[in-house]
């Protein structure tokens, strides 16, 4: 916008007239104000001045500034309106509701024709917990004309919180004598009604709806439910085939012909509703769902199993990308023992949707098991952390994975961070957590921090399994506290005396202890019991042969571990040298 300029003619009169003034030319004398009236325009012009950096002080959020000028612009005019509403204001918004009570109500008495002075005092009758005092302010103000009509909801629901029906119920009639009929007002009225156990006027005031709002199937769906809850099935059952009779392609009234039929026991009839309506695009996919999920929870008959795979087909041609269908179905698959065929439709489900906590964590412990494939579920536990990054259990999960996948360095992080979020509210996780992080630890090196963890599990388990035969293992293969790590696998091994992992430790506990023949027994047990042993095994069982004097022996079983992963870097010198290398 261009600055304002005053044009130039206009300019040359005003300097004529400041002229003839400062000249005191006759005809131009101003009169003298006396000293009263000097005095009023001073105290006049003092408290504008006080009241507009009072304004300005609330609009910048500064209340103990407003307030201070507010204040001094009282004390030169104690009964102006605006001055108390705006003290009141401050008073509100520093919630001292108490206090700003007496300006609110002397601003509404000095001018009683104004609205808002008086919805500031209703205000602050409201929050102070009177809320009848407030409905007398509200009532007047849409009792006395047109213009404050849209108070009428807001009255209406004062009364009703504070049990007042009846004057809930005329102010209402009010409105809608005024507005006509609104959603708002009819529904508030049906819900007192129903309040007051008046079923024909709550039942009147849904036909009001469905007539003033015709094929709008919530309000029919609205009135169904009263029917239905107050034992009117067969009422409401009429309502619902009329309305599909005008409208045949509203699938939510389908359903609930479908829910209704089914009550009257006519199953037949409700069933045929029912694949009407899940072969409709346009029911929501979450209803359906649901529906197939109840249907699931029934007892299981050929008809129920029949009606599941007909919704189960609709529903993956028209809703193959709903998370909740893929899941309901995958629940399905689940309960007929079809584990493989239940993850397939979870991790379809969480393609579409990751931020459903219980079937992720579902997916991640239904994966481990006979060779799991740790990249895949890493995929998982990934999308677990950063969808729930404040939930330990995806962290650890993350952390076992990436273990077992041998990135050591972030499992470790990953299992800190979970027994950091647990903070020891699940002692199991933190039992496992440790467990788990000590074995990292080993593989990165951090030996004696690996043992701590290890005994922080035993603390919290001394019976965990897999603890105990790591914990023995790694102590063997540092040749440390040897008697200890033989307690601890022989405990394990008496619980389980055919698993050939648990041989294995013991074997090799007993090997660094020198005891040659009782390791050869335990590691020959073992290798019965594993179909296909591992390189260390196969090299363990060389070295106990080598021990007891059996070299040829000890070759061959070197060489059965050739060329795997697990075995030693002294097994190509093993071999050449015909000879025990540690």
């Amino acid at each position: 916008m261009l600055p304002y300029q005053v044009p130039v003619k206009f300019t040359h009169s005003l300097f004529l007239i400041f002229f003839l003034f400062a000249c005191g030319i006759p005809g131009f004398a101003q009169q003298p104000l006396s000293k009263k009236e000097v005095k009023l325009l001073e105290k006049k012009n003092k408290t504008s001045r006080y009241f507009i950096e009072g304004e300005k002080a609330l609009v910048l959020g500064d209340l103990e500034k407003a307030y201070f000028y507010l204040q001094r612009s009282l004390e030169l005019s104690p009964e102006e309106p605006a001055i108390n509403y705006k003290i009141a204001e401050v008073l509100v918004r520093s919630e001292q509701a108490q206090k700003a009570l007496p300006y609110a109500e002397k601003a509404t008495f000095s001018d009683p024709e104004n609205k808002y002075y008086a919805l500031m005092v209703a205000e602050i009758y409201t929050d102070l917990n009177q809320p009848l005092k407030a409905a007398e302010i509200l009532d007047r103000l849409t009792a006395d004309g047109e213009n404050n009509q849209q108070y009428n909801l807001d009255l209406a629901s004062i009364y009703l919180n504070a049990g007042e029906f009846d004057k809930a119920l005329v102010v209402l009639d009010r409105a809608e004598d005024f507005f006509g009929v609104r959603e708002p007002f009819t529904v508030q009225k049906q819900r007192i009604y129903l309040r007051k156990n008046d079923l024909p006027n709550a039942i009147r005031e849904g036909q009001t709806l469905i007539e003033t709002f015709p094929g709008n199937p919530t309000y029919v769906l609205n009135l169904v439910e009263i029917l239905y809850n107050n034992a009117r099935l067969d009422e409401a059952l009429t309502l619902v085939s009329a309305e599909i009779q005008k409208y045949p392609n509203q699938p939510e009234l389908q359903m609930a012909a479908y829910t209704l039929y089914k009550e009257s026991g006519e199953v037949a009839k409700a069933n045929n509703f029912l694949i009407s309506a899940i072969g409709s695009p346009d029911l929501d996919g979450e209803v359906k769902a649901k529906t197939y999920k109840s249907m699931l929870a029934e007892m299981q008959t050929s008809q129920r199993d029949g009606l599941l795979d007909q919704m189960e087909s609709l529903m993956l041609e028209l809703n193959a990308n709903d998370p909740m269908v893929l899941e309901v179905i995958g629940d399905r698959k689940k309960t007929t023992g079809d584990i493989p065929g239940a993850m397939d439709f979870y991790k379809k489900s969480l393609q579409n949707q990751p931020n459903n906590a219980p079937l992720l964590e579902q997916v991640i412990l239904n994966s481990f098991g006979d060779s799991p494939d740790f990249a895949e579920i890493e995929t998982y536990t990934i999308m677990g952390v950063d969808e729930f990054p404040e939930a330990p259990e995806f962290w650890f999960y993350d952390g076992v994975v990436k273990s077992a996948r041998k990135k050591d360095s972030i499992a470790v992080i990953s299992l800190e961070k979970a027994i950091e979020l647990n903070a020891g509210k699940n002692l199991q996780l933190d039992q496992v957590a440790f467990g788990s992080l000590a074995n990292s630890l080993y593989n990165l090196g951090e030996k004696d921090s690996a043992f701590v963890y290890f005994d922080k599990a035993l603390n919290l388990n001394p019976g965990d399994d897999q603890v105990l035969n790591n914990y023995a293992y790694f102590l063997s293969l540092e040749k440390r506290d040897l008697e200890k790590a033989r307690e601890m696998a022989e405990k394990v091994v008496k619980k389980h005396p055919k698993n050939a992992t648990y041989l294995d430790t013991y074997a090799w506990v007993l090997f660094q202890m020198g005891s040659y023949e009782e390791a050869f027994k335990y590691m020959d047990e073992a290798l019965k019991h594993e179909n296909e042993p591992s390189g260390v095994m196969l090299e363990h069982y060389g070295d106990i042969l080598f021990h007891l004097g059996k070299i040829s022996e000890a070759v061959t079983w070197w060489k059965k571990a050739e060329g795997s992963a697990e075995a030693s870097d002294k097994l190509t010198q093993k071999i050449k040298d015909g000879k025990y290398h540690e």
